[in-house]
């Protein structure tokens, strides 16, 4: 797998949704794309990063950018990357949709950002929203003529509340695209690698996010807590598709500040559960910690595939082979219950050593899927057992194994039989599993073995 990885590019048109902060902007993005990607909160600024998500509508698949809210005030934390992102946004747009919120009515920062996108509009049409119209009341106020002040006629007045008017606006924003360019179509199914990248806060994930697909696509900041949502980005490395997931940091409930820090923390989780291998990030600078500790349990239970990334290696005063043998073997004492993992030592910033995280994922994906025929489990075990007879666990009768099969791929698990009535030790099927890794490698994978107790000789 060469280090280059290029961002898939489907060729579709794509619909920006800008707006000042509190409008609804995520709560729309999440209903057009039939999903919970984007946090939603009542707290000013929980979108920062821009979010990309595929919207299928009759049939035909277009993109969609939430933004993060615009306050066009100095003193809001990371304003001038929000108003990067949103311009960036603007520059990939077929359609705009400028959301607002009717109930509010019009507000000073609505007269700024309507002063941009009537620039913009010379190029792409703007479909004027007014989202949080959840009554008949509510949608009668679209014809106050303030609103045609910002220069966009009268808004579509939608509830992304309870998805009314959401209908009318994607048959006004196809309406549009049957002038544009580029077309709504029926994506295939490219079926990618997933892979996310976990972590403490300020370990680096979005710069090696960034460094990863080979663009600025998320905000970085010294600020803990600076990613909230996942972000994806699909990727093609030699004809290989990956989708990189950035992910909020996690650290401990007691150090958990506020509603939206728990809310990121929930979405990494559950953006964990979709990945097939994890990146899992570890600060060069920075002490393992309990948390740390607790994250490596975390991925465990996941039965993910996991690379360990020991980021900002820049600042080790030690490059040598022998001081990074002594972090790998420091590193494997803290985190036994994932010792399968392989280890990379990288530094996002300078870039150093991040083309050796792609034939990684590429191996790790490969190994996941190995099958082993019954065949060659029956064979295994019968070597095994030759080589090393079970021991006893707690019951007072020596065990004795039936049989040994696999069952799934994509985690391996295997079941392995012994006789009813007795019991085996754990330690023995610890040591299965590492006569497996010997044998068949694994790379990177959990092994997951069942114990089934059996009545047949």
């Amino acid at each position: 797998m060469s280090t280059l990885a290029k961002i898939v590019d489907l060729d579709l048109p794509t619909i920006a949704l800008v707006g000042r902060v509190n409008v609804g902007k995520s709560t729309i993005f999440n209903r057009l794309t039939e999903s919970n990607k984007a946090l939603v909160s009542s707290i000013p600024g929980t979108t920062r990063t821009s979010n990309t998500g595929l919207c299928i509508w009759r049939g035909k698949h277009i993109n969609i950018i939430d933004t993060g809210g615009l306050t066009f005030s100095d003193e809001v934390l990371l304003e001038e990357d929000i108003i990067k992102q949103t311009e960036m946004a603007l520059k990939k747009a077929d359609v705009v949709v400028f959301v607002t919120d009717i109930k509010d009515g019009l507000l000073p920062q609505e007269k700024e950002l309507a002063k941009l996108l009537l620039k913009k509009k010379k190029n792409c049409p703007v479909i004027l929203v007014a989202n949080k119209a959840d009554s008949p009341s509510d949608r009668a106020q679209k014809y106050d003529r303030d609103w045609l002040k910002l220069g966009f006629g009268h808004p579509i007045t939608v509830s992304a509340q309870n998805g009314s008017g959401l209908g009318d606006l994607m048959e006004e924003i196809f309406k549009h695209l049957k002038k544009t360019k580029r077309q709504p179509i029926v994506l295939p199914d490219l079926n990618p690698i997933k892979v996310a990248l976990l972590g403490k806060p300020n370990v680096g994930k979005s710069a090696l996010f960034n460094k990863l697909i080979g663009e600025d696509r998320v905000i970085v900041s010294d600020m803990p807590h600076t990613t909230r949502e996942p972000h994806d980005t699909l990727v093609e490395v030699d004809g290989e598709h990956i989708l990189f997931i950035d992910t909020a940091g996690i650290r401990r409930k007691a150090k958990v500040g506020g509603l939206l820090e728990r809310m990121g923390i929930g979405k990494s989780i559950e953006t964990m559960k979709r990945a097939d291998i994890v990146l899992f990030l570890l600060d060069t600078s920075s002490p393992i910690t309990d948390q740390d500790q607790q994250l490596g349990g975390l991925l465990r239970e996941s039965t993910k595939s996991v690379i360990i990334v020991v980021n900002k290696w820049d600042l080790s005063e030690d490059n040598t082979d022998s001081f990074r043998n002594d972090v790998r073997e420091k590193i494997m004492k803290y985190f036994p219950h994932i010792a399968y993992a392989p280890i990379v030592f990288i530094s996002a910033k300078t870039s150093y050593r991040v083309h050796q995280i792609f034939p990684l994922i590429k191996q790790a994906w490969e190994e996941r899927h190995i099958e082993l025929s019954e065949e060659t489990c029956e064979e295994f075990i019968r070597h095994v057992v030759k080589q090393h007879l079970p021991s006893r666990g707690k019951g007072i009768n020596h065990p004795k194994i039936l049989g040994f099969r696999q069952i799934n791929a994509n985690p391996p698990i295997f079941e392995l039989f012994i006789k009813y009535k007795t019991s085996l030790n754990i330690s023995y099927v610890h040591f299965l599993e590492n006569r497996l890794r010997e044998r068949f490698s694994f790379f990177a994978a959990p092994i997951i073995i069942k114990l089934t107790k059996s009545k047949r000789n």
